[in-house]
């Protein structure tokens, strides 16, 4: 799938979640909601991977985490 084809996917599905969930809920039902949305569309996802983060001489093993890889693409990352 083309770039912005999974994009408008991913935002199509994100919106049809908070549509029928509405607002004020916590972010882990929102994610485990565009997860399964996602997964039913096909979609290889992965979910909550730790990113490691080095700052001078410091490494944090999880400096971040990744809410969605979707399709094993990172976006941007990609090009780094």
């Amino acid at each position: 799938m083309r770039s912005p084809d999974l994009t408008r996917e991913i935002i199509g599905s994100a919106i049809k979640v908070h549509r029928a969930l509405g607002p004020g809920l916590l972010e882990s039902a929102y994610e485990a909601c565009l997860a399964y949305e996602l997964q039913n569309l096909g979609m290889k996802i992965e979910r909550q991977n730790s990113v490691p983060l080095i700052h001078e001489h410091v490494k944090l093993e999880c400096g971040f985490r990744q809410t969605f890889v979707v399709e094993n693409s990172c976006g941007s990352r990609d090009q780094i």
